[in-house]
């Protein structure tokens, strides 16, 4: 005997069913975006850029400023290397002044960072010529103007660097790319017989043009002033000086000027004072010294959260007074 079927039903209801049968498969097919993929490639893309502008930003400076003292004594400038050593502190505390307000407010910063690094490398292209001539005089100029373009640099990069990352305990990890690009611009000069050479002015020319291209490639970074009333005390940094009044930052203001005392002789110096004793290769010889600051730029995060940060502090200037008793 054949089974009773089923009645069919109402044609409405077998539409809103198959209806509801269709959405349903669509469902099921359509492919989901993943999300978590993308955004690690992303991260992994911007993390190689940034590693990649750390590098260049302290090789630009390490190939010519480490044996600056003995390019100019060797070439017959040996009056000129205390102007010429001076235009870095100079520099750092006049460059604020003008570009603070420019940079901060008005255009991105890894663009005001390229445009920098290239009017800089452009005027180091000029270096050796003028030693070459015995122009002493203008070869400080253009040192002092090269500083003034490449000191608000070192702030610009950190701000790309921590705008762009997600958590600011992976900074030491893109920081530590600057400390081996120094360590590399000293290798090559040493090891291409250079140290002593108007030519590492070249070698740092080329490179900043290049660090100044590859910046109008990196991730945008709005100015992290833009929109706010312009204030007078801060682009004057009086802000600054109102804070010397709390004792323990006058403290670390005091000891970290004191530092940088026999720092500013160790740079201008060394390097005539090594071929003395010795030593063929001045410029791989004093990268040497950056080695152990790729370590401990690493542990810093952890430093950090074992020691806090004065402690943290007080150590690493002794270990600065121990590097240079």
């Amino acid at each position: 005997m054949a089974a009773k079927r089923k009645p069919c039903p109402p044609l409405g209801q077998r539409l809103r069913c198959a209806s509801f049968r269709e959405a349903g498969s669509k469902k099921r097919l359509v492919k989901r975006p993943e999300t978590t993929q993308t955004n690690s490639q992303m991260n992994s893309s911007i993390r190689i850029k940034l590693s990649i502008m750390m590098f260049l930003q302290f090789f630009v400076w390490g190939a010519w400023f480490t044996t600056l003292g003995l390019s100019l004594a060797s070439n017959g400038l040996s009056d000129i290397i205390g102007a010429a050593f001076q235009a870095v502190p100079v520099a750092a505390m006049i460059a604020p002044l003008f570009l603070g307000l420019i940079s901060d407010r008005f255009f991105n910063c890894e663009k005001t960072m390229g445009v920098l690094h290239i009017i800089g490398g452009v005027l180091l292209f000029s270096a050796p010529s003028l030693i070459a001539n015995g122009q002493g005089g203008a070869l400080s100029w253009i040192i002092m103007i090269h500083m003034l373009c490449y000191m608000p640099t070192l702030a610009l990069s950190n701000t790309v660097a921590f705008t762009n990352i997600d958590d600011r305990n992976k900074f030491p990890a893109l920081r530590v790319w600057g400390t081996i690009g120094w360590i590399v611009a000293g290798l090559i000069v040493g090891g291409l017989g250079m140290s002593s050479s108007p030519k590492i002015f070249t070698l740092g020319a080329v490179s900043g043009i290049v660090l100044g291209v590859f910046c109008f490639f990196m991730p945008k970074t709005p100015p992290p002033g833009k929109g706010k009333p312009v204030n007078l005390s801060t682009i004057l940094m009086l802000d600054a000086f109102k804070m010397l009044c709390n004792v323990p930052f006058l403290i670390f203001i005091i000891c970290s000027a004191m530092i940088c005392v026999p720092l500013a002789y160790y740079f201008a110096y060394t390097s005539v004072y090594l071929p003395q004793i010795g030593f063929q290769a001045p410029a791989s010889t004093m990268a040497l010294g950056q080695v152990s600051e790729i370590f401990f730029m690493l542990l810093v995060p952890f430093f950090f959260r074992k020691l806090g940060v004065k402690i943290m502090i007080l150590i690493g200037m002794l270990a600065w007074v121990a590097r240079y008793a």
